[in-house]
Order: C-alpha cells, then sequence, then structure tokens
C-alpha cells in the first residue's frame, strides 16, 4: 500500500506545482505524478543535507511542492532548448 499512497501522493503534489507555477506546463498525467514524486524525494534528499528532517522522515508538503517546482523549471528549460533547435 505504501507504493500506492507514493503515487498519490505525487500526483497530488505535481498538480500542485503545477498549478503554482505560471506558465503553460503541457504535460500528461503520468509526468505530473513522476515530477511529484520525484519532488518529494528531492525534498526529503535536500532537507537531510541541511539538517531539516532526520534519516528515514518524510518530507512536508510544502518541501515536496517546491522540490517539484524546481523540477518543473528546469524540465521546462530542458525542454524549451530542445525545441529551439
Amino acid at each position: 500500500m505504501s507504493t500506492l499512497g507514493t503515487i498519490l501522493v505525487g500526483f497530488i503534489v505535481g498538480l500542485l506545482a503545477r498549478a503554482l507555477k505560471p506558465g503553460n506546463d503541457r504535460m500528461g498525467l503520468i509526468m505530473t505524478t513522476l515530477l511529484g514524486i520525484a519532488g518529494a524525494f528531492i525534498a526529503r534528499y535536500a532537507g537531510t543535507a541541511m539538517g531539516w528532517y532526520h534519516e528515514g522522515e518524510p518530507a512536508g508538503w510544502i518541501a515536496s511542492i517546491v522540490g517539484a517546482i524546481v523540477l518543473l523549471v528546469i524540465y521546462g528549460m530542458l525542454r524549451g532548448s530542445s525545441r529551439r533547435v
């Protein structure tokens, strides 16, 4: 059940990140979910490295959304530069 929970939380975090970041981000549900899951992982590892979280402790919702927004910006820059070629 934890895998399904992670996917569900990742989907919600991805949707919130896409809603909070201005601009038109064209991506499907799978990419949105992967973005949210990756954002949560980035938030957890960055928080552990900075001492905000302890090992094995999940990141908070806000940190996960911030991590997903960072990934969304990077994804948009990479996708935008590949379209110019």
